[in-house]
């Protein structure tokens, strides 16, 4: 008790009274070590009674564990952690030996928590009222007209990768962001990676164009937002939307999914890459471990037509879609009337520039040489209806190849289609003409080869072929690619074709210090381009044309 007799020090007490009160004091203390103790147990024995609770039962069951009074405790203060419970969640860090402040995979493993959990709420019993989200879909509101084919070939999974070149306004962002969501929601094993070429660009762009979405489809309370690090995680499913930069490829091949796999990868400013291989070892990276896999490219086409990411569009892929969309496709209601007056300023005043930043026209020359080349399929059927075929051979051997192509012109509308090729290092004439043989060049098939090896044209005639020099003469090189360069479409099947239509698309005119184009044409990585030069030999030389 605390009165003045407890009070007195035991300095001023005689031994007996000291030794008294020491007995007396451990004695109490021993009793209270026992009540402890005997609580302790009592607790104990009653933290491991089975219960059989509508509530927890289930829910324990799922994860694996005895359905114990003490594991529905530990469970419902999982549950207020994956709330939101900040003490909770430290009272659970403590517990499990970990810290907070210095573990760097407790968002992981809380994930994993919160997917096991998610699990266990789809099968237990509703003892209340709380209803679980009821998520249909994005409102057909939401998506402009010329998006609506693509969010069919999205839920019928009818390509793996979907780009998306457009101007300014298309809201071609806007829709991927949503669609993104829409796959989380709908694949609850899928994560998904977004990513832009340097990291820093990622929180004022993309990071908050995937919050847009989120509250735009009535998301917010499924989701939570994290920035450091930077992360959207679905609160009922422990799925990840994870934003990384290709600036640190260490941060991107160091993700690791506490369940599922990555699904889903969005590319925003494709042309800030630094090019196709880059963004090669990004999807490999990233895109593993599962079936079904939705890459989304998105971006402003540059004004130079040589940008990689515009020649990247023109080759056709079958996985591939690519969807181009402008602000005039877009209801008027969305843009608001300032971006449209905008925009019909620019049209007024700079028309290259309204073409190139609203209408996603890659209108800059950029110092390629072929505006017109069109990368498409050509067809067995197409080809049939050929009626008169145009050969053309440039003679190499190493390191510059043999090349031969064929080729049809179209004179009424200007069009050349390049349909078949045959490219090849360290090969006698004896061999390449073999193996033309084998392609189904016969005697009657007119070769034009480059005049500049005599013998090598007549070793083909002595083989059976029909071959001749091309005629050539000062100015036939500019003449030529001239005409070339003045045809409406050059068509190239990269299918069929893969040499002639690199060169033709990378082809470009060569540079003084100061960055001005050199006239002329470089002779070099052109040797599809002389071949069909030789093979149109006899057009291009006719007056008029």
């Amino acid at each position: 008790m605390a009165n003045n007799e407890n009070l007195v020090p035991f300095s001023k007490r005689s031994v007996s009274e000291a030794r008294e009160y020491g007995r007396r004091g451990g004695k109490a203390s021993g009793e209270a070590r026992r009540r402890k103790a005997n609580f302790r147990k009592e607790l104990n024995d009653l933290l491991t009674v089975e219960i059989d609770n509508p509530e927890w039962s289930p829910v324990l069951e799922a994860m694996g564990l005895d359905s114990t009074l003490g594991m529905a405790a530990h469970a419902a203060m999982i549950k207020e952690a994956l709330s939101g419970n900040v003490k909770a969640y430290e009272a659970i860090a403590k517990y499990s030996g970990q810290s907070a402040q210095t573990e760097k995979d407790d968002d992981e493993q809380l994930a994993k928590i919160s997917h096991l959990y998610a699990q266990a709420e789809a099968i237990k019993p509703n003892t209340d009222n709380d209803q679980p989200v009821k998520y249909t879909g994005i409102p057909s509101s939401m998506v402009a007209p010329v998006f609506a084919p693509v969010v069919f070939d999205i839920q019928e999974h009818g390509h793996t990768e979907y780009v998306f070149p457009g101007g300014r306004g298309s809201t071609k962002s806007s829709f991927i962001s949503l669609d993104i969501i829409d796959l989380i929601m709908k694949n609850d094993q899928m994560h998904a990676v977004v990513m832009r070429q340097v990291a820093d660009t990622l929180r004022g762009s993309v990071y908050q164009q995937i919050l847009w979405a989120i509250e735009a489809l009535g998301l917010s309370d499924e989701f939570h937002p994290t920035v450091s690090p930077m992360e959207i995680t679905r609160i009922s499913t422990g799925q990840k939307i994870y934003f990384r930069g290709a600036d640190d490829p260490g941060k991107v091949k160091s993700i690791k999914v506490p369940f599922g796999y990555i699904g889903i990868l969005w590319l925003e400013e494709l042309d800030q890459f630094t090019g196709p291989e880059s963004v090669r070892k990004i999807e490999q990276s990233v895109i593993r471990g599962g079936d079904i896999a939705f890459i989304f490219k998105s971006f402003n086409p540059p004004k130079t037509a040589s940008n990689w990411a515009n020649k990247y569009i023109k080759v056709p892929k079958e996985t591939r879609l690519v969807t181009e969309s402008t602000y005039l496709q877009v209801p008027a209601k969305w843009l608001g009337k300032p971006f449209l007056d905008e925009a019909e300023f620019l049209k007024d005043t700079n028309p290259e520039a309204y073409e190139n930043e609203y209408l996603g026209v890659a209108n800059g020359s950029g110092g390629s040489v072929f505006t017109n080349v069109l990368i498409k399929a050509i067809t067995d059927e197409e080809i049939e209806q050929f009626d008169c075929i145009y050969n053309g051979l440039d003679w190499g051997w190493y390191p510059d190849p043999f090349h031969f192509v064929r080729c049809y012109y179209d004179p009424a509308r200007l069009r050349l289609f390049i349909f078949q090729e045959y490219r090849c290092n360290k090969q006698s004439n004896r061999q390449t003409a073999d193996h033309l043989i084998e392609m189904g060049i016969t005697g009657n098939d007119l070769i034009t080869c480059d005049s500049a090896e005599e013998k090598s044209v007549g070793d083909y005639r002595s083989y059976g072929l029909l071959a001749r020099g091309a005629v050539k003469g000062p100015g036939s090189v500019e003449y030529s690619m001239k005409w070339l360069q003045s045809l409406r479409e050059i068509i190239i099947d990269n299918t069929r074709c893969p040499e002639a239509a690199t060169e033709f698309m990378d082809y470009e005119y060569e540079r003084d210090k100061e960055g001005n184009v050199i006239s002329g044409y470089p002779d070099k990585n052109n040797h599809a381009i002389d071949a069909v030069r030789y093979a149109m030999n006899s057009v291009w030389k006719k007056k008029g044309q």
